[in-house]
């Protein structure tokens, strides 16, 4: 099966000085750790804080995507770089890794359709509208509501992405902005890294009403790994800021296959995949420390009954579906 992580904030820790072709003894991701997790491509997501002013995160997203190309100029003989499922199926033939990019956050194209399509140009695969905050683009989860949803601006976003092939991603967003994008996108949509609600209570996860309309889209919901959004116990101890406290609750790998089988049940096995949030996330799941640690999650689907057929879609099937659609769609603009 073809394995596929849809979300790692890996470009912020090259900025630390990460080197990917060491298995490092800190964070969640390089590419000896790929390798050993038998993770065929991942999705780097040059994340900027909505604390930043346009022109700032501009900046940032650019020190991250020159970061990216350097560390994969230096590692020509691991993983390269993909912008469709095509080039990962050669690139895994050949013996690499491959590396996506995505945005986490639209504040770096600031008010411009031309920075938009410039990142798409860079190779940029998937745009989060927003993160942590409201921006030009929509509302985020944790905003408050300046636009109802989508902005007029955010219309036109939507749009031209769906024009270029490029995946709109609603992790972060607002329960109304995800109605809009659905509303509006004329390609399925995805959520790169959320969890369940209904399991645990986190504004940023997916309820169930979500996990059908997407499904009925033809979109993916990616299981998210960050213990905050699979377990509301760990999140009590956790924003209480208990120092070392929340050990005793943190929740093992067994739980992330718990979001899964409640995503299975409700949106169907064809719209869901994982995406881990390695490298932005401060603490992992017990058993599923690092990248290098995934086929635990596959083992555990396995002891409780998945096919071979069901764990290909789950591992990055899905996904890579969604990703062939949306180029496809945007196709039928061009003609």
């Amino acid at each position: 099966m073809f394995v596929l992580d849809s979300h790692c904030d890996t470009p912020s820790a090259l900025l630390e000085g990460r080197d990917l072709r060491i298995d490092n003894h800190v964070g969640h991701v390089d590419f000896p750790k790929l390798k050993k997790g038998g993770v065929d491509a991942a999705f780097f997501a040059l994340y900027t804080s909505n604390s930043l002013s346009g022109e700032a995160a501009l900046e940032r997203a650019l020190r991250e995507l020159a970061a990216v190309q350097d560390s994969l100029e230096a590692c020509k003989d691991l993983a390269a770089l993909a912008v469709s499922p095509a080039e990962a199926f050669e690139n895994k033939a050949k013996g690499l890794i491959s590396i996506f990019l995505g945005m986490e956050n639209g504040s770096p194209i600031q008010d411009s359709l031309s920075l938009l399509r410039f990142f798409y140009r860079c190779g940029v695969r998937y745009m989060t509208l927003t993160h942590n905050g409201d921006n030009l683009i929509c509302d985020s989860a944790a905003g408050s509501g300046r636009w109802g949803g989508l902005s007029p601006f955010g219309r036109e976003v939507v749009r031209e992405m769906n024009s270029l092939g490029m995946i709109v991603d609603l992790a972060h967003c607002s329960d109304k902005t995800f109605t809009d994008c659905l509303e509006l996108s004329q390609a399925p949509i995805v959520s790169t890294h959320s969890s369940c609600r209904a399991l645990a209570s986190h504004r940023r996860n997916m309820a169930d009403w979500m996990l059908k309309e997407l499904a009925a889209q033809g979109g993916v919901c990616q299981i998210n790994f960050y213990p905050v959004f699979l377990s509301d116990e760990y999140a009590l101890v956790h924003n209480e800021d208990v120092p070392e406290s929340g050990a005793e609750v943190l929740p093992s790998f067994r739980r992330v296959v718990d979001h899964i089988d409640h995503a299975v049940e409700v949106a169907g096995i064809d719209h869901v995949g994982f995406g881990s949030d390695f490298d932005g996330i401060e603490v992992a799941p017990s058993g599923l420390e690092n990248a290098g640690k995934i086929q635990v999650v596959f083992d555990e689907m396995r002891r409780r009954g998945y096919s071979e057929e069901d764990l290909a879609k789950v591992a990055g099937g899905n996904f890579l579906r969604v990703f062939e659609d949306v180029i496809r769609s945007s196709n039928l603009f061009k003609k």
